[in-house]
């Protein structure tokens, strides 16, 4: 017949007596484990480029618009399939503007130029993603999200919300123009004079 025991009775065997060594070594490798991924979050953060750290604080979505909606009669210098295309002085703060299914402006910028990039949204949740590089970044609304730029490589970079946001999530791609230092800024917005500037691919 088994023998059943309860929290009363004392169990058999030596079970009080210390462990192996056996499972100290594996108690200690089980440790050492955690504690590099412990520091893993904090050194991907910093040294990993997945999430940028920037400058954020609380905006007013309509309050936003309007800054995004200055800035682009600031420094528009033509548009893309009905998109406006906007090229900014290097230093200056870009703000980009995410809606149910769309990224306002088509930003062309200068490369080895610093910028700070404003990343908000209008309605709902949106995720910012670079193509071809590797940078995620999450726009929430109601915040708006500071982050320092320097591009590094001439060429058009597609602008792609991963981060489903409704029926027309897989239409929402933007598009991000860098050009040689020089060609953007408002000299560029002066040469245009208004006449749309010819840029392959919908941004819509």
């Amino acid at each position: 017949m088994a023998a059943y025991h309860s929290g009363i009775e004392a169990p058999q065997g030596i079970w009080w007596k210390p462990v192996h060594g056996a499972e100290k070594v594996w108690v200690w490798i089980a440790f050492a484990s955690c504690m590099v991924l412990f520091a893993m979050m904090p050194l991907w953060h910093l040294r990993g480029g997945q999430n940028p750290s920037g400058i954020r604080h609380r905006v007013d979505p309509k309050a936003y618009q309007a800054r995004v909606t200055q800035f682009i009669a600031d420094y528009k210098v033509g548009t893309d399939h009905g998109m406006p295309v906007v090229a900014p002085p290097p230093g200056s703060d870009v703000y980009l503007q995410a809606t149910m299914w769309q990224w306002t402006p088509i930003l062309r910028l200068e490369q080895g130029a610093q910028y700070v990039l404003h990343l908000s949204a209008l309605d709902v949740n949106h995720g910012f993603s670079l193509f071809p590089l590797n940078i995620n970044f999450q726009v929430v609304p109601g915040y708006d999200y500071g982050l320092r730029v320097t591009p590094s490589a001439t060429g058009e970079f597609q602008i792609i919300c991963n981060e489903f946001c409704g029926i027309g999530h897989h239409l929402m791609v933007g598009k991000v123009e860098v050009v040689p230092a020089g060609e953007g800024g408002p000299q560029a917005a002066s040469s245009a004079a208004g006449e749309p500037v010819a840029l392959a691919g919908d941004a819509r």
